[in-house]
């Protein structure tokens, strides 16, 4: 029986075990060791993973897609009953099937039996919520025992990227370690140093933690809510004076994690009933088109294209013609900031507070580790780097830092 670290993330997991005196990723789709945290149910319920359960999903296959699953830990939703197929299954039940695959496919790539785990957490699941961060992490080890893990422990995400940097460094600094990931924003500050990545107890060297519950889906959310719902009737006034179309619709349909709500008769019956009152029905058209064809996660999915196309280019193009023929709509990374400015905010905020946990100054800081996909989103990497500007800025592995970190804690617990 071995140990081993999982990562399971809001867009991305990973799962790896110390192997031939070093942390290893296992490969768990094809040569890939991320795999998205993605379930695709066909309508007789059986479920795929990952990048296969997108291509059904793209592919046409009847059946019902999830994504973003780990957002609803700490939330009413992971007890909530769900139907998948001809199967009603808790939200919780969902993750473990997702999470035993990943399991299955670690042990395979591996050779090894996973007992023992060290799962990443945020450093908070809930903001602001003692109670419900309990109950997510209570949650969370709930599903582990369920798939196999008879022992279950916990390292804070941010800390175990501290761990996979400090590998790489030869003298004593102090690193503030930045995890803005698919759900959450994660920071740590930390005192590393060659000497004490041999040491076990870590706890005099972590000077602070601390968190919030941004992460890249809030700013898909937020870009599409700024951007793509009004064309399907976002903020669009009713034929009655100082009345909008009701707005949780496009809320449910900008969220990974609430589309599939939309998908029901009531729903539809719903809006059309809105329609007759709204002062621009053809919008609401739009709108009853993309939930009849179930095209909510293809726009989901176009969105976040045009986010990640963003970091790179000034402007994103995003065709529209599922939705409407000759329909698309232009993204400005200008916009993108002016939509998403206050979460950007949100997170230097929090490293502010950090820093006054730590009770240091911004200058005391001599590097600062970055990891994460959203770390690439160009006004949120200022709205870090601007908190410590005489820090060097080292480039974590995007998407395994943490992983390989959580490899490294499972080795010091269990070896």
């Amino acid at each position: 029986m071995t140990a081993c670290g999982l990562d399971f993330g809001t867009s991305n997991t990973t799962l790896g075990t110390w192997s031939r005196n070093a942390p290893r990723l296992a490969k768990l789709e094809g040569d890939e060791v991320t795999i998205p945290s993605a379930i695709f149910f066909d309508w007789s319920g059986d479920p795929r993973i990952g990048r296969a359960a997108m291509d059904c999903y793209v592919e046409g296959i009847p059946g019902r897609l999830m994504r973003s699953l780990k957002s609803v830990l700490g939330t009413n939703l992971i007890d909530e009953i769900t139907q998948v197929g001809r199967k009603r299954l808790r939200f919780s039940d969902v993750i473990a099937l997702y999470l035993a695959q990943v399991k299955a496919r670690a042990e395979e790539a591996t050779g090894e039996t996973f007992d023992r785990v060290v799962h990443g957490r945020p450093v908070h699941f809930v903001d602001g919520n003692p109670e419900g961060d309990r109950k997510a992490e209570d949650s969370l080890r709930a599903i582990a025992n369920s798939i196999g893990f008879k022992d279950v422990s916990f390292q804070f995400e941010p800390i175990a990227a501290a761990l996979d940097y400090e590998r790489t460094i030869d003298r004593e600094q102090i690193a503030l370690i930045a995890d803005i990931g698919g759900g959450t924003s994660d920071f740590s500050i930390v005192r590393i140093s060659p000497e004490r990545h041999a040491k076990v107890d870590r706890a005099d060297d972590i000077l602070a933690n601390d968190g919030v519950r941004i992460g890249g889906v809030d700013f898909d959310r937020t870009l599409s809510l700024g951007g793509l719902m009004p064309l399907l009737g976002y903020t669009s006034p009713m034929k009655r004076q100082g009345l909008d179309v009701p707005s949780g619709y496009f809320h449910d349909l900008a969220t990974w994690s609430s589309i599939n709500r939309l998908y029901t008769d009531k729903t539809r019956r719903e809006i059309r009933q809105v329609r007759r009152e709204a002062a621009q029905p053809e919008l609401l058209d739009r709108l009853l088109h993309v939930l009849d064809r179930e095209q909510g996660h293809t726009l989901a999915m176009g969105i976040e294209a045009a986010k990640i196309d963003l970091s790179d280019k000034d402007v994103s193009l995003m065709d529209l013609d599922a939705v409407e023929t000759g329909l698309s709509q232009a993204f400005s990374r200008a916009d993108f900031a002016g939509f998403t400015d206050r979460l950007s905010s949100r997170i230097g905020d929090r490293i502010e507070s950090c820093l006054r946990t730590a009770g240091l100054a911004a200058d005391d800081v001599d590097a600062l580790f970055l990891t994460g996909g959203s770390t690439r989103i160009p006004h949120v990497r200022h709205a870090i780097t601007s908190k410590v500007p005489n820090a060097r800025t080292v480039e974590g592995d995007t998407f395994g830092a943490v992983g390989t970190g959580l490899v490294i804690e499972a080795e010091r617990r269990y070896a």
